[in-house]
């Protein structure tokens, strides 16, 4: 199985907001899990988490991969190709 040309060519950006979900903390939300766009380093929550700032960042600005944000886990997603990585 061939990985998706959106995931060979994610980045490495930085996290912009190491401490947590962009949005919560810019609001006094919670979340779930975190998770980083591998486009910008935008910190989002899971779908899991009420605010769902992950996948709502992929639909606002259309980067397409993200990576678990979670201490031990490093597994990507593609979001227009509906793949792991």
């Amino acid at each position: 199985m061939a990985i998706c040309e959106h995931l060979s060519k994610a980045g490495d950006p930085s996290p912009r907001t190491p401490e947590g979900c962009e949005e919560c903390l810019a609001t006094g939300g919670r979340w779930v899990h975190l998770r980083r766009c591998l486009d910008c380093g935008h910190i989002g929550c899971c779908d899991s988490s009420p605010g769902k700032h992950a996948s709502s960042h992929f639909r606002m600005v259309g980067h397409p991969v993200m990576q678990s944000f979670e201490p031990g886990e490093d597994w990507r997603w593609c979001f227009t190709d509906n793949t792991m990585g």
